[in-house]
């Protein structure tokens, strides 16, 4: 994640300048730094936030330390682009959102999937009604992952990763799903209820390996959601069926224009189903919006409730999961075990 920060950064180059980076493996913050003009290498964030005093900090560590980081940062005048999953709770969310203050620092979390162009040029088509209300949608995250990849210690665990993936694989496309659909008017509005299950089929973890889940929005409109690390033929899907076309993304990391396809109902108007300049979902066309709402002084994208929607999302469905009862938006609050851990348990 830190390569494709760093890329980001330099796509970006007219905008920033990267002057530090801190790793506990000092020999991999050493090599990092030796690939950028001249970044100087730490071992702490603490020593790097007092000598470098820097305007904007990318997190890129384990789950389970994002809440302890992104504060320090924040508490230090600077702004957070931290990676996803934001961190292992809804209760730790609202704690980092605690120390921000108007006007800046600021904290935005990493769902680069909504950043590419069909993803606005989707939204404008649906907010203008050339779609027709959405009614049915489907959220697939099938990606494939062997006990080679669980065999880093923080993974698969509740404590360290903050679930599984539900929370560290599909949330992206289950992010980029809730974004496409929110809104008034002719957009399906908030999700408001959902029911699931979660199963842990194949890995040695304490978290779920696979998961499932229904879904009704505002409107009424219904969806499926699919999240696993089992599938072999590894896909990220998005299928949404209005009333007057169906629209599908069929990915797996990142997107183009020519990723969507749209098939228009018999009696449609033509619509032009692609957006005037392409560029695809990435990290560079995250952290753009990041950077504007830095001179703004103003709260950036992926940060506050915008942010938080998706991680609310996740928690509903382990609690359904966990529970088999129907969870609906907003339930989960200060005293509901599942707003302190996805596991419905204290996460220590």
């Amino acid at each position: 994640m830190a390569e494709r920060h760093r890329a980001a950064y330099r796509a970006l180059r007219d905008d920033v300048e990267l002057v530090a980076a801190a790793d506990v493996d000092e020999a991999r913050a050493v090599a990092f730094c030796a690939a950028t003009e001249h970044a100087k290498p730490y071992r702490d964030l603490e020593t790097l936030l007092a000598e470098q005093e820097p305007d904007l900090v990318s997190v890129c560590t384990p789950p389970g330390l994002h809440v302890e980081q992104t504060k320090m940062a924040l508490e230090r005048g600077a702004w957070v682009w931290c990676e996803k999953p934001p961190c292992r709770s809804l209760a730790e969310y609202d704690e980092v959102v605690a120390a921000e203050r108007d006007g800046g620092p600021y904290v935005s979390f990493v769902y680069q999937q909504r950043s590419g162009a069909a993803a606005a040029h989707f939204r404008n088509l649906l907010a203008m009604g050339k779609l027709g209300r959405p009614l049915v949608a489907h959220c697939q995250t099938t990606w494939y992952r062997d006990a080679g990849y669980y065999a880093v210690p923080w993974r698969g665990r509740w404590a360290t990763e903050g679930g599984g993936p539900a929370m560290g694989h599909g949330i992206h496309q289950m992010d980029l799903l809730l974004h496409l659909l929110a809104g008034d008017g002719k957009q399906a509005g908030e999700w408001a209820e959902v029911q699931a299950m979660s199963a842990r089929l194949v890995h040695d973890v304490e978290t779920e390996d696979v998961s499932t889940a229904l879904v009704r929005f505002e409107s009424g409109a219904l969806a499926t959601v699919v999240n696993s690390v089992l599938s072999p033929d590894e896909v990220s899907r998005i299928r949404i069926d209005c009333e007057l076309a169906t629209v599908e993304l069929t990915h797996l990391y990142g997107y183009v224009a020519e990723n969507w396809r749209y098939t228009l109902a018999p009696h449609n108007a033509q619509v032009e189903t692609a957006p005037v300049r392409d560029f695809g979902s990435s990290h560079t066309a995250a952290l753009k919006p990041v950077l504007d709402a830095y001179r703004a002084r103003r709260r950036p994208p992926c940060g506050g409730a915008d942010g938080r929607r998706v991680l609310e999302f996740v928690a509903a469905l382990y609690k359904a999961a966990f529970t088999g009862q129907r969870v609906r938006r907003g339930e989960i609050r200060p005293g509901d075990a599942f707003y302190r851990s996805m596991a419905g348990v204290d996460a220590a």
